[in-house]
């Protein structure tokens, strides 16, 4: 129906988006820049963390892609 073909948004679009938000914010006070800072510190990590979180993951599908193989056989 309707849903065909839809996928579902990823974890690095949402934080593209994000990214994109926090760059469109122009702080006016010291606390603002300051806040802001810190948010994009966070979304740096966030991003870091991600792509570690990838990587694991994809490792661990190879490893039970072996595992099936082996059990099949």
């Amino acid at each position: 129906m309707m849903s065909e073909g839809f996928d579902p948004p990823t974890i690095k679009s949402y934080i593209q988006s994000l990214e994109e938000s926090l760059n469109s914010f122009k702080p006016r006070t010291i606390k603002e820049k300051n806040t802001l800072g810190i948010a994009k510190q966070h979304l740096k990590e966030i991003k870091r963390q991600a792509r570690r979180m990838e990587a694991k993951i994809n490792i661990l599908e190879e490893e039970l892609k072996v595992l099936e193989e082996s059990k099949e056989k």
